[in-house]
């Protein structure tokens, strides 16, 4: 599947025994080609609490698709997902919703753009 930065993607994961798999969606934060990789901020829906390195993803941001609901991206859980865990993609984010985020992120970390 053909994925770029911006895009919100839905991956599967395994448990750590491999017996069993969950299905999360993730931001493609930073596509790491020519590898068969890339950078992902996980997505929860379950809003209620929110800390500092959380913040709110809606419809609102996405230039295309949509989400199931309004949900936040999980900063400090960043991690590397391989492509081939991809199921599909939900939608394309703003660039100005990612500049956004990019901030968040940088704030956490101690990066600069």
């Amino acid at each position: 599947m053909d994925i770029k930065q911006f895009d919100i993607v839905l991956c599967e994961f395994f448990f750590s025994d491999i017996s069993k798999s969950k299905n999360r969606p993730v931001l493609v934060f930073k596509d790491n080609l020519p590898y068969d990789d890339f950078v992902a901020i996980p997505i929860s829906s379950k809003i209620e609490k929110l800390h500092e390195d959380e913040i709110i993803v809606s419809n609102d941001d996405l230039s295309t698709g949509t989400l199931p609901k309004t949900s936040k991206l999980m900063v400090r859980k960043t991690f590397v997902v391989s492509k081939k865990a991809i199921i599909k993609k939900y939608a394309s984010i703003k660039s100005d919703s990612y500049d956004k985020y990019h901030k968040v992120f940088c704030d956490y970390f101690g990066c600069y753009k």
